[in-house]
């Protein structure tokens, strides 16, 4: 019998997943508030700054799933090693950036590095004792929302102190240390699928994203009845439906859309579109409200930097419900976690719509909103490993990510609309922001209305089926 290899300590594996994932929650967030003064410094128009957040979200979108399909193919630290790389190179070119033109595409070359996340779920899938996977799985999840939360606090100290390519030369930093901890301390994974890659599929969904976020994205630039914004919607549901019809024929598909119907698939699929819905639009609406003048009678003057402050509460909820949601996985099933978690985000919007003229009702919801995205993002990501066979955990969790960047896109423009249309003197009144908690309310608890809709598993089943790892590490004389 040939003796199993020694694995590395999985505490410190998960340590450096944690890292590499909050290099890509950070880079994600810190752009926003630094839009104002990136426009000013590099003399661009509003509408050309916007696209420094946009081709982000269109290159995070198209290669989620297929680099995650790559780890599921070639190894999961592998590819995580060669994405770190290219995320530093986009940040390099952004540090040094000195036009509008050369700053969109370093964000272009960043947006790589959302593939961060399906692949280190894969790593903890494979690598993991079957009982820490829920909790690993939930920490990585939740690390989505910290780092989303801290970006916009270290934005503001940025912006209000330094120059905006410091917020490149900071995650450089982060993303430096993160690949050279997976070189030396995440091991391979054993669970590989080899395959021929399916780039007619990859190239039909990367149609398919690229009009429907490039729409959403611009609905409010362009109107969103107009020829332009209905056209790129209008294909993307051809290219969507072309991509389907392709999948099921192909030998070997990009995505497997026989998986991916499962209930236990899409009803997940669902409720993480509508939860990037309600996170993306509290990201926008929570910081504008409270920067407003306390003249308006409901804002707080706060500075961009202040403004970041109050969703701490938020980013630290999510620290501690991640894996809290893991925990709870284990004893009661991962659908348990995530419906306390869409009810309570929905409890939070609906507090911001009744409640948000005191310094303590926004910490408050914020806190509320912290745990529930936590326990539901942790949540989410189990239930999707659990659905699927080891050999798509990439792929599967890949496209999970991408409905929630398109809930968050379409979320984040229709607030930012609606906030727009209720205009005082140039400035939002109050009704405005008002109806935006209670929409994104309303679209969490129809997520709450999804998640119910998930099947319910036996936890020994799950787990024995869904967790086992390649081999049983439980075995394996692992350092600890």
């Amino acid at each position: 019998m040939t003796p199993v290899p020694l694995r590395q300590n999985h505490n410190l594996t998960l340590g450096v997943l944690v890292l590499s994932a909050l290099a890509f929650a950070l880079t994600q967030t810190m752009v926003a508030p630094a839009l104002p003064a990136i426009q000013k410094e590099l003399g661009t128009s509003a509408t050309e700054v916007t696209w420094v957040l946009t081709v982000f979200l269109l290159t995070a979108s198209i290669a989620t799933p297929i680099i995650g399909r790559l780890g599921d193919m070639f190894g999961k630290e592998r590819v995580l090693l060669a994405v770190l790389g290219v995320f530093a190179i986009g940040s390099i070119v952004g540090a040094l950036s000195h036009s509008i033109e050369t700053l969109i595409a370093a964000r272009a070359i960043q947006g790589v590095a959302g593939a961060i996340f399906p692949l280190a779920f894969g790593i903890i899938r494979d690598e993991f004792p079957r009982e820490r996977v829920a909790t690993g799985i939930g920490l990585i999840s939740a690390t989505f929302g910290i780092g989303g939360g801290a970006g916009l606090v270290l934005s503001g100290v940025i912006v209000d102190n330094l120059s905006y390519e410091w917020i490149f030369w900071l995650g450089l930093i982060v993303i430096a240390i993160a690949a050279v901890a997976t070189y030396f301390f995440v091991p391979e994974s054993p669970v590989k699928t080899p395959a021929k890659i399916d780039w007619a599929g990859a190239a039909l969904l990367s149609g398919t994203l690229v009009s429907l976020l490039l729409g959403v994205s611009q609905g409010n630039d362009w109107g969103w009845s107009s020829a332009r914004v209905l056209g790129l919607f209008a294909a993307s549901a051809i290219l969507a439906m072309l991509w389907v019809r392709f999948e099921l024929r192909v030998p070997q598909p990009l995505v497997d859309m026989r998986m991916m119907r499962g209930r236990a698939v899409w009803t997940t699929n669902l409720t993480g579109l509508l939860l990037g819905f309600g996170m993306f639009g509290s990201f926008i609406l929570i910081p504008q409200l409270v920067q407003l003048p306390e003249s308006t009678g409901f804002g707080f003057g706060a500075t961009v930097t202040q403004a970041g402050l109050f969703l701490i509460p938020s980013s630290i909820a999510m620290l501690f419900a991640g894996p809290i949601a893991g925990t709870l996985a284990g004893r009661f099933g991962s659908r348990f976690p995530l419906l306390i978690g869409t009810f309570t985000a929905s409890s939070s919007f609906a507090l911001l719509a009744i409640a948000h003229t005191e310094a303590w009702e926004i910490y408050l919801a914020s806190a509320l909103m912290g745990v529930g995205i936590g326990l539901s993002f942790a949540s989410m990501a189990n239930l999707i490993v659990e659905a699927v066979p080891q050999t798509q955990t990439g792929v599967a969790t890949g496209m999970n990510t991408i409905m929630r960047t398109i809930g968050g896109s379409i979320g984040g423009s229709i607030a930012a609309s609606i906030v727009a249309a209720h205009l005082l003197g140039g400035l939002p009144r109050e009704s405005g922001f008002t109806e935006a908690f209670a929409i994104s309310s309303i679209a969490v608890f129809v997520a709450f209305l999804a998640a119910l809709a998930i099947p319910r598993r036996e936890r020994s089943t799950a787990r024995a089926t869904a967790l086992s790892p390649a081999f049983d590490r439980t075995s394996v004389g692992s350092p600890r």
